[in-house]
């Protein structure tokens, strides 16, 4: 499959502290990855590097074949970017239906028309269908979960960046949205997810990177990965004997 993402030596800096540190990363078309690692890995930095939150200070992002390091956030969504966040900030006062509306005209760049027919579907594989007319405030944590991946999704993106979206759900919520997920990813979508809860992740993900201080410290079969006695002694815990 071709590449649709690399980050090639790419690191960021925020005077003595080093929040990525020359990662390397080729994500192909279709995949997906997961990516794991303790608080203040690192995790969110290359999320906020990829989609152009943060500017790299060094390194080259490119998405497409193209070299988007200079592009502002907005314009890498339009190219094809979609992403949630950890915390939901819906627009609280307007429509579930709305909200998807915003994401869809302004960060996919569809016109008024595309954009009702793109978000009525986004509805429909998110679960929201029966939502559409509430206002975001009134949803639940799993609903707004769902709400901040449709909000995403309602951009078309090649690329869908997941941070911690089954965070704070029970296992049945959990599972539930790993369904709508799989369901995602089975459309085409090329989809990279971070997330504490790694049984959701073995779920979806074909690859998995394991981060710690700003680096990559392992890669590739995720089973094969999380039993890596570095991985369990950063990530778990686990001593290495």
């Amino acid at each position: 499959m071709p590449t649709l993402l690399q980050l090639d030596q790419v690191s960021k800096s925020y005077g003595a502290l080093q929040a990525a540190d020359q990662l390397v990363l080729s994500v192909e078309e279709g995949e997906a990855l997961a990516v794991i690692g303790p608080n203040g890995a690192g995790k969110s930095t290359m999320f906020n590097l990829i989609t152009g939150d943060v500017r790299a200070s060094s390194g080259t992002v490119r998405f497409k074949g193209d070299d988007i390091t200079a592009l502002p956030a907005h314009a890498r969504a339009r190219l094809g970017m979609g992403r949630s966040y950890q915390i939901p900030h819906p627009f609280a006062n307007m429509t579930v239906y709305e909200n998807l509306l915003v994401g869809a005209i302004f960060g996919g760049h569809q016109t008024e028309r595309e954009s009702y027919e793109s978000c009525a579907e986004v509805l429909k594989i998110t679960g929201l269908v029966d939502k559409a007319n509430v206002p975001a405030r009134t949803l639940t944590l799993l609903q707004r979960k769902r709400l901040e991946l449709a909000r995403a999704l309602a951009t078309r993106p090649n690329l869908l960046l997941l941070d911690e979206i089954a965070g704070g759900l029970t296992e049945h919520e959990c599972a539930e949205l790993v369904k709508t997920i799989k369901a995602i990813h089975a459309q085409g979508t090329t989809i990279i997810w971070i997330e504490h809860i790694v049984h959701a992740l073995l779920s979806v993900a074909s690859r998995l990177v394991v981060m710690n201080f700003g680096r990559m410290i392992a890669e590739g079969d995720p089973h094969a990965v999380m039993n890596d006695a570095q991985v369990r002694e950063v990530y778990m815990g686990i001593p290495a004997s």
